[in-house]
């Protein structure tokens, strides 16, 4: 009996404060839309560090001829320079954090190059003179990359020593920035949330006022009396957090797995992209954000708005 009460209790409730439950149905949803996504981009970020980082190499440029560096002043390099630079990556200094090594010649390069390029008109005058000789490392751990650089760095016949990594340093600045305005915009929704769920609870107690006086009158408990108004806010919050994620599970498909993950690129068809799965763990914290503004939500309004 009480049991049934209560449910009736909630379904007048709902419907006397229709638009408003509607209200905080939505801002939940949106709000939750943004949580989500600012989890699913810190998840994004971590996979493609995980995947890149252990698969992007350290370049050693040699000297080609006319560089205008320093330590190419002598010219291009010479055989003997660079016989000397791979002996230095086999050194006991280096062998604990190099994984394997790769001289890439200008021939290499050349080769490389034209796969690349080789259509288009603009480089038709490049020759195998005009490349770059240098050696390709992989360290058994990338962030190992300062050593090398330092040891390398500076030495006759070598250019230049870089990271791949720089290349993906924008890309992950980028997905940081779009996490931290998700973040932004999650937080200031969050709190209309909060708002929208306590003038629901509100107003619903206001318009029942008569009704609890006398449940008190007849010796009912606080929990029972303030029971209905709860469970509407979290009702209605649980909706829009399960509208979030059945959202972010469409916007993870269509964009991740239909579209980027199909693409012909070698580097994103590799990498490691946050799928659906990733959704179904990131839903229960959706739900249970949900349920915990809608309580802190209720709990505050209620203890004004449902005393004697």
């Amino acid at each position: 009996m009480r049991l049934q009460f209560i449910l009736s209790e909630i379904g007048i409730g709902l419907r006397r404060n229709l638009s408003m439950a509607v209200s905080v149905v939505l801002v939940t949803f949106v709000s939750l839309v943004f949580v989500g996504a600012a989890a699913l981009l810190q998840m994004q970020i971590a996979n493609l560090q995980a995947d890149w980082y252990g698969k992007v190499e350290v370049s050693v440029f040699l000297c080609p001829a006319g560089s205008l560096e320093i330590n190419c002043a002598d010219g291009e390099a010479t055989p003997e320079q660079i016989a000397a630079i791979e002996d230095l990556l086999a050194s006991p200094e280096l062998d604990p954090i190099v994984q394997t090594v790769f001289f890439e010649t200008k021939e290499d390069a050349f080769k490389a190059f034209q796969r690349r390029y080789g259509d288009d008109p603009t480089y038709a005058d490049i020759t195998v003179a005009d490349m770059q000789a240098a050696f390709r490392v992989k360290l058994a751990d990338p962030e190992q990359y300062e050593v090398v650089a330092e040891v390398l760095s500076g030495r006759p016949g070598v250019e230049e020593v870089k990271d791949q990594r720089d290349y993906f340093q924008s890309i992950f600045s980028l997905l940081g920035g779009l996490t931290i305005l998700s973040v932004g915009f999650a937080v200031v929704m969050l709190v209309a949330a909060v708002l929208l769920v306590a003038t629901t609870i509100r107003l619903s107690a206001m318009s029942r006022r008569r009704e609890t006086g006398i449940m008190r009158l007849v010796g009912a408990s606080n929990l029972f009396i303030q029971l209905p108004f709860m469970l509407e806010g979290a009702i209605a919050a649980t909706i829009g957090a399960l509208l979030a994620g059945v959202s972010l599970w469409f916007g993870v498909q269509a964009i991740t797995t239909d579209w980027l993950g199909s693409g012909d690129d070698s580097l994103l068809g590799s990498a490691n992209l946050v799928s659906t799965s990733d959704v179904l763990t990131v839903a229960p914290l959706l739900v249970g954000i949900a349920i915990v503004l809608a309580a802190v939500s209720s709990v505050v309004t209620l203890s004004r708005y449902t005393k004697v």
